[in-house]
């Protein structure tokens, strides 16, 4: 009997690594999360983590397979020699992140993205964005990203760098002030700005996700929450002006706490926005970049997916 050929996707997250095998119509075959970062370690030794992780995986559920294709999605903006704008995972920058991955891999084609990137693909493809136009995907994990979608495409910029509203200006003020001596958005408006503040100023370490569940009874973490929402609506209400978007979808871990997220952020669509888009969580939320990232695999095979895929 002739083996099917199998692809890997890997999504390198802040605090974990993801990793599924899939065959070529999408369906995914088995997946696997390691931690990103550890005591021990540093960012090369995550990176090693995951490749483990993944050739491991592979062994598990494919083990007499031919591995067509590789994707891999990362926080930041991949290179074959380096990751630009990764300032949450200290050492993730200076990896030679695309040539550890076809090391990894030898002889395998690969194709990388960035994390928003890869989910907002998945949204648009087999998700809450499919035909949209224009939507937008707003991440809300351990950082802050959005993705455009336009014309049946995720838009990457110039640079690969369109969405990355975690290095928005805050106020006049910011204005001429380069970004290492200001306070950037994602510094205030992130999972990781939110389990940072909330630590200082509750008194006791905690998780962005504790956070939202001591809003439901505490006066101070309430405060918390109520500004982290306020400030990130302004900024969401800002884009849907300048994009006017039919959609917007929210994925990433903190749209587990979707009831306290969405009303401020419904709210102040509808206020400001003079054509208020729909506002949902992704069909993805919590492993679109995965889902992705498969996807970018099984492309780098040389297929065309069709609709039904991941269904």
């Amino acid at each position: 009997m002739v083996s099917t050929p199998v692809v890997v996707g890997l999504d390198f997250g802040g605090t974990k690594i993801a990793v599924a095998v899939g065959d070529l119509s999408g369906r995914r075959l088995g997946a696997t999360t390691v931690d990103s970062q550890v005591e021990s370690g540093g960012a090369a030794e995550a990176m090693a983590r995951g490749l483990t992780a993944a050739r491991e995986l592979l062994a598990e559920v494919a083990p007499d397979q031919e591995l067509a294709g590789v994707g891999a999605a990362t926080l930041g903006i991949p290179y074959d020699d380096r990751v630009e704008l990764a300032p949450t995972f200290p050492g993730w920058g200076e990896l030679p992140f695309g040539r550890l991955i076809r090391d990894g891999f030898p002889g395998v084609p690969v194709r990388l993205a960035t994390d928003v990137k890869a989910a907002a693909e998945a949204e648009l493809r087999w998700g809450a964005l499919a035909g949209s136009d224009p939507g937008l995907y707003l991440n809300l994990g351990t950082g802050l990203a959005i993705a455009i979608v336009a014309g049946g495409t995720v838009l990457t910029g110039a640079h690969g760098a369109s969405g990355e509203i975690g290095y928005d200006l805050r106020s006049p003020a910011d204005v001429y002030v380069d970004e290492a001596e200001r306070t950037i958005l994602e510094h205030v408006v992130s999972g990781q700005a939110l389990e940072t503040t909330g630590s200082a100023r509750l008194g006791r370490p905690v998780t962005a996700a504790d956070v939202f569940t001591m809003a439901r009874t505490r006066a101070d973490a309430a405060v918390l929450t109520d500004e982290f929402v306020r400030e990130l609506a302004m900024h969401l209400a800002n884009l849907a002006i300048a994009i006017d978007p039919d959609r917007i979808v929210v994925g990433g871990g903190l749209v587990r706490s979707w009831d306290q997220l969405e009303p401020g952020l419904r709210r102040a669509l509808d206020a400001a926005v003079p054509f208020p888009p729909e506002l949902s969580v992704a069909r993805f939320p919590s492993d679109a970049p995965l889902i992705g990232a498969l996807a970018l695999g099984v492309e780098a095979a040389g297929v065309v997916l069709g609709a039904e895929a991941f269904a």
